[in-house]
């Protein structure tokens, strides 16, 4: 899938901007979009479709951007943009605790918002193209089945195991902790991290990131406010630790079965 066919749902009762945003869009290549104005038309929209993408207003008519946010995290695990014209770190906060990918507060750039969700999309989409079945080739398959302490994440499965059991990880949230799956002992700071994963140049926002890593650690860590493996290097940034008696042995790749390595 590439961009051109991905579906993007607009959740906005502000028309002209709607609007706007639409036409930014469609004139980066995205075509297939459904602008909406009401939290009830977009639970229903998406009740009926799949979607890829979804931008959507916090203060609408009706049930807000963040009553009907869990409601759409049931029903996929597309991207969710929040724009807003609440610009405090707790509605910041608030939304990303909600299933939010990312928060753009008004008055913005449109082409900031086209750039925003262009990355997301191309995340979202490789992820997605991962998990699905393909065709066998002669090449043996490798399995990107990550292990830390209570923790597995498989790369292809979109995966995450605690304690053996499957635990819900948003699309950013697994993305962020992969990064640091492949690259262990690696200290990034919160812009490097910005850029990499999330895949914007000079946006870059403290408080997405900050948020992530406390996700993250709300789901892997057994105290995450003292964790063990994501842990913080002071003025530098963060960096995953793994276990010592698995740091030799646990931090590579799985190959799959039939594989003669």
């Amino acid at each position: 899938m590439n961009l051109q066919e991905a579906r993007i749902l607009i959740v906005e009762d502000e028309l002209a901007l709607s609007k706007m945003v639409q036409a930014v869009l469609q004139k980066e290549g995205m075509e297939y979009i459904t602008c909406v104005s009401t939290g009830e038309e977009a639970i229903r929209c998406i009740d009926n479709s799949q979607m890829d993408l979804i931008i959507l207003d916090v203060m609408l008519p009706g049930k807000s951007g963040f009553d009907i946010a869990p409601f759409i995290r049931q029903k996929c695990d597309a991207p969710i943009i929040f724009v807003t014209a609440r610009v405090t770190d707790l509605d910041k906060l608030t939304g990303f605790a909600l299933g939010g990918d990312d928060y753009v507060t008004k008055p913005f750039n449109p082409l900031e918002l086209a750039a925003r969700a262009k990355a997301l999309l191309k995340r979202y989409m490789t992820n997605k193209m991962k998990s699905e079945p393909s065709i066998a080739t002669a090449f043996p398959e490798v399995k990107r089945i990550y292990r830390y302490g209570d923790f597995q994440l498989d790369a292809a499965a979109g995966e995450l195991r605690v304690r053996g059991k499957v635990t819900e990880c948003p699309a950013m949230v697994f993305q962020l902790l992969l990064f640091f799956c492949e690259h262990p002992n690696r200290i990034f700071s919160k812009s490097e991290l910005y850029e990499r994963v999330w895949g914007y140049n000079s946006l870059s926002d403290d408080n997405t990131v900050m948020v992530h890593i406390h996700r993250i650690r709300e789901r892997i860590e057994d105290q995450p406010s003292n964790p063990r493996l994501l842990v913080t290097v002071r003025g530098l940034g963060y960096k995953l630790v793994p276990p010592e008696k698995e740091e030799a042995d646990q931090s590579e790749p799985i190959y799959a079965q039939g594989d003669n390595r």
